[in-house]
């Protein structure tokens, strides 16, 4: 287990949610309406740097390794013996354009240090909603994608920040299952805000897919369900409203981030 704690729910082992109360309150901050570029971005990066940090240290192999030190001159005999992330394992980002641009790059950065670059890619989707003239989410539609090689054997992570309906999540992991060489060690969802419906849509699809987020948004739920541990009354449970955004939610994070609301 990583160092921070974890929400307690009832949604399943493969869900992890982080209660931090520094992160709950910058990730507050970020859903401000006073909350502009460049402070997103900022905001944006501490919560990713710690969300996959949380990740790397709960899901990736350890080995022990020994080296030298600055003092290794003066002391032959007393060499760093610790833990670190094993080296040979493989990871791969995946750029789910646009919202998911800036997070997939912070966490294809953070990866090189814990393992060597070859073993490190980012791979990037043009995603994007499909609605119908109620403006209700049906799906979701890739628009293009370059995908650098094989997953075979490698950890493959979406960070998204708002896990909504979770049909992007479900099409992305989707295509990587079916059309891209594997089979890959495991496929992890990063999300700063997921609803019930995120979780039950994307844990049906792929029950063998791990979600990492930072709050749960369940705003539009009975009273009664609210008082109840998350996931106790799941089909009760409701997060989004009739045109499928996240209440309390943050808005349209794809928007905010790229100063372009369209």
């Amino acid at each position: 287990m990583a160092f921070q704690q974890e929400l307690t729910h009832l949604y399943g082992t493969q869900v992890h949610i982080i209660d931090s109360p520094f992160l709950n309150g910058l990730l507050g901050q970020l859903c401000s309406p006073q909350c502009f570029q460049p402070e997103v971005n900022r905001i944006v990066e501490v919560l990713y740097t710690q969300l996959i940090a949380a990740t790397v240290n709960n899901e990736f192999a350890k080995e022990t390794f020994e080296e030298p030190t600055r003092m290794t001159e003066m002391h032959p005999d007393k060499k760093l013996k610790s833990t670190r992330v094993a080296r040979k394992q493989k990871a791969v980002s995946i750029n789910l354009a646009r919202a998911g641009t800036y997070p997939s790059h912070i966490c294809y950065n953070f990866l090189h240090y814990a393992l060597p670059a070859e073993n490190v890619r980012q791979d990037h989707i043009f995603a994007a909603r499909v609605t119908n003239n109620k403006d209700t989410v049906t799906g979701a539609e890739f628009g293009g994608m370059k995908i650098g090689g094989d997953v075979k054997d490698a950890f493959v992570i979406f960070p998204d920040p708002m896990g909504a309906t979770g049909n992007t999540m479900v099409n992305a992991i989707d295509h990587y299952k079916n059309h891209i060489e594997g089979p890959a060690k495991k496929f992890i969802a990063l999300n700063l805000i997921i609803t019930p419906e995120y979780l039950k849509n994307v844990l049906a699809h792929h029950p063998d897919a791990a979600i990492y987020a930072l709050r749960l948004d369940r705003g539009l739920s009975p009273q009664a369900v609210l008082e109840a541990t998350p996931g106790q009354f799941w089909d009760q449970e409701r997060g989004l409203n009739d045109k499928q955004y996240i209440v309390p939610g943050g808005g349209g994070f794809g928007e905010i981030m790229n100063n372009s609301f369209v």
